[in-house]
């Protein structure tokens, strides 16, 4: 080991005893990639975090960890989705191209029917050759019959054409969406809220989890437990209507408000939380009561030209906030040198 290498090794150690964090290999190897690159967007998302003193969580580790993971399958799904994008375009090109070609020919086959009727007409005219009329339009309805032909080939090609293209569609639509709940899925989050910043559009952010949501799949099964997230997801669907509720992974949700203060944004998930308690959920086959289902959730403003990182880990941390205070409850912060407004 080098000198490098034992002082990179050294400062991994520190910094586990700073933070009180086990060392276990994925703290291990979150600060290995923290420590090896101090410039990246782990590190400022670190500082950001710690500013002031504050220690990382355990959940702050799990969470940022998995933008710093090599993740093979991530890797695979943006190059497939890169191909499908691509072909997509080639799809397009093709459907264009055929089109233009059926239209003209369409009007070469129109000329040629009509040309070979005025032929047929006057087939006991000689040409000055001697060549009998008879057999140039024989030729002709020859020619129209391969035209035909050819048409109905490219109106096939057309259709098929077509259909992939929805295929193509559905596809990149299905690679945003989460296939259980039907929510848009953390890709489609990031990209929103890429979008919204670009544009200078006012933005806040609230990362909802399930209370106990351990407990439902243990007592019941993730049969169960599946039909709550989804439960979970229409109601926050309903009552977020306008705004982008995704389901971000695991019992997880976040939700981008667009256009709203932070007291607006504020009164939508009170009452989304409001609406989820009261529901009573049963169970399917017995009518067995779940519980009453509940979740926490942070909420915070984005600041002007704010990394999409910094904001939702602020969100998430407000979120531990809300569990550790007793769950069932929206906990609000500010975003830096925003000024209050309440």
């Amino acid at each position: 080991m080098n000198g490098a290498s034992r002082d990179l090794y050294d400062r991994i150690g520190d910094f586990l005893f700073d933070q009180r964090l086990e060392p276990d290999p994925a703290n291990f190897a979150f600060a290995y990639h923290l420590l090896a690159d101090p410039e990246g967007s782990l590190a400022r998302a670190v500082h950001a975090l710690t500013d002031g003193g504050v220690r990382l969580t355990q959940r702050d580790i799990e969470s940022l960890n998995i933008d710093v993971k090599p993740n093979h399958d991530v890797h695979a799904k943006e190059h497939a989705e890169g191909l499908v994008a691509q072909t997509q375009m080639q799809v397009e090109g093709f459907a264009d191209m055929v089109t233009a070609i059926r239209a003209e020919t369409a009007d070469f086959g129109r000329n040629l029917a009509a040309s070979a009727e005025a032929i047929s007409r006057s087939a006991e005219i000689r040409d000055q050759h001697g060549v009998a009329l008879d057999e140039v339009a024989r030729i002709t309805a020859a020619m129209l019959a391969r035209v035909r032909s050819a048409e109905e080939r490219l109106e096939n090609a057309t259709r098929e054409a077509s259909d992939l293209r929805e295929k193509l569609e559905e596809a990149r639509d299905n690679a945003r969406r989460d296939p259980l709940t039907q929510l848009p899925n953390r890709r489609a989050f990031e990209e929103a809220f890429a979008s919204k910043r670009t544009a200078g559009a006012a933005m806040c952010i609230a990362v909802c989890d399930v209370d106990h949501f351990k407990a439902v799949n243990d007592r019941f099964g993730h049969a169960v437990g599946d039909r709550v997230l989804k439960a979970i997801a229409e109601a926050l669907s309903e009552s977020c209507q306008g705004h982008l509720v995704t389901r971000y992974g695991g019992e997880e949700f976040a939700i981008l408000f667009s256009g709203a203060t932070l007291e607006e944004a504020r009164e939508i998930i009170e009452a989304a939380r409001l609406f989820v308690q009261a529901k009573r959920y049963k169970l399917r086959d017995s009518d067995e009561p779940l519980g009453e289902i509940t979740f926490s959730a942070g909420l915070t403003p984005v600041a002007d030209n704010e990394m999409h990182q910094t904001a939702f880990h602020r969100a998430d941390r407000l979120l531990y906030q809300a569990k550790s205070g007793g769950r069932n409850c929206v906990q609000i912060g500010l975003a830096p040198d925003r000024p209050s407004r309440r």
